[in-house]
């Protein structure tokens, strides 16, 4: 038998917990070993819940306890986190978690710890909840050289984007449905910022190219300005607008990383994914592009990750699986300002033919879109590829020109 500890008991804690209870004889059959939960950790009460006898306040009281060989960390945030983990790797305990925050910032020298002493430091929870991505990018892709990951990866503004897209709603309106179901936290900076997203594509690059990329390193840009305007010209134009996180490794070696909304042709595997629903394509050398779909949050979808990855660990006990980056320097990330792409603009102006005269000397290849019942002074646009340092440029003239540019979105490129 196995003694393993779950450090927080909340939506996802208690979901682990949840599962390793109830299919405790079918997870011991593929674990090769029965698992028993021997602690809990958590700083509240929980007077009458069913594990109240393995609840414990104090983290060194696992720490210590040499029968515990695996710990899942489902606490989040970085302290105390950060500190728990390291010294249970330190220790020779194997550690499992779905913290994204922790993983994007801390797991360089996480993934050393854990090598140093021989033990798993393992987070498929991290990035998908539910939807294996670790996994198959390390192992089942590991033949390929990974060319471009691009997905979407937050629910709650993939929902907001759909209600926007579908239901004709305002932004406003989207967020304060997806507070009022649950699917977004009282403050959903981390989210409609896309600060979530950053640390989940930080990951996926980090694991992609084997050097720690930060999240710092990642350009970001919420939903936060997105109108129902905006969502009209997409659909005249031939797709959607989602919030995208996309790392590609360009011709001189270094990476293109960023999270922010894209225009979608209605053609491409990720246009349809809606809802709280999550997509991940990841294209390959060899393999051509591949998509993952399903649920990206979630007590159970999430608490079944962290559960594989304990049973994972329980099977490698005595040698390690080999998942590791080294610490990223950040000249590996091209400085967002050089990067190319085309771009979707929208503006206002007085005299439009001017405008839009103004716009085609300025921006490469500018073709003008339409859309029904648009204001008078209003205009906008497709590009061909700029880089950002140009667009900028372009829209500062534009602005001396007396065009007021209201957005300015990246079109997706897969």
């Amino acid at each position: 038998m196995v003694q393993v500890a779950v450090m927080g008991y909340g939506v996802v804690g208690s979901g682990v917990v949840e599962v390793l209870s109830e299919h405790r004889d079918s997870i011991a059959k593929r674990a090769k070993e029965e698992i028993n939960i021997k602690y809990i950790l958590d700083i509240r009460e929980f007077p009458g819940d069913p594990f109240e006898d393995k609840l414990t306040k104090d983290f060194e009281q696992i720490l210590n306890d040499d029968e515990v060989k695996v710990v899942a960390e489902v606490m989040g945030g970085v302290n105390p986190a950060y500190d728990f983990t390291k010294r249970c790797l330190l220790k020779g305990k194997s550690v499992v978690t779905s913290n994204k925050e922790l993983v994007a910032t801390k797991g360089a020298e996480l993934l050393e710890i854990a090598k140093e002493n021989n033990v798993n430091y393992l987070f498929e929870a991290s990035v998908g909840g539910g939807i294996p991505i670790i996994r198959p990018i390390s192992q089942c892709l590991a033949a390929n050289e990974v060319i471009e990951i691009a997905g979407i990866l937050n629910g709650t503004t993939n929902f907001i984007l759909t209600k926007m897209i579908h239901d004709n709603m305002s932004f406003e309106d989207a967020l304060k449905l997806a507070q009022d179901n649950g699917y977004a936290e009282r403050n959903p900076a981390a989210d409609v910022e896309g600060l979530d997203a950053g640390r989940k594509i930080a990951i996926l690059a980090s694991l992609a190219y084997g050097k720690h990329i930060y999240p710092d390193l990642v350009h970001t840009q919420g939903i936060t300005k997105i109108t129902l305007d905006d969502v009209a010209y997409a659909a005249s134009w031939g797709g959607v607008i989602k919030l995208i996180g996309q790392v590609k490794r360009l011709d001189d070696g270094k990476l293109d990383i960023t999270v922010e909304p894209m225009l979608i042709e209605n053609a491409s595997q990720l246009a349809n994914v809606d809802d709280v629903f999550n997509g991940i394509l990841v294209r390959g050398d060899a393999t051509g592009d591949v998509v993952f779909y399903g649920k990206g949050a979630g007590k159970l979808p999430t608490a079944s990750a962290v559960v594989a990855d304990i049973i994972d660990c329980v099977k490698h006990l005595s040698a390690r699986k080999y998942l590791y980056w080294a610490d990223g320097i950040a000249d590996c990330v091209k400085p967002y300002e050089e990067t190319s792409y085309s771009i979707y603009v929208r503006a206002e102006a007085e005299d439009k033919q001017a405008a839009l005269e103004k716009a085609s000397q300025l921006f490469t290849n500018a073709r003008t879109i339409v859309r029904a019942n648009a204001p008078e002074n209003e205009i906008a646009f497709v590009t061909d590829n700029m880089t950002v340092a140009g667009q900028e440029k372009a829209v500062d003239e534009l602005s001396k020109a007396g065009v007021t540019v209201k957005s300015k979105i990246r079109i997706a490129d897969f």
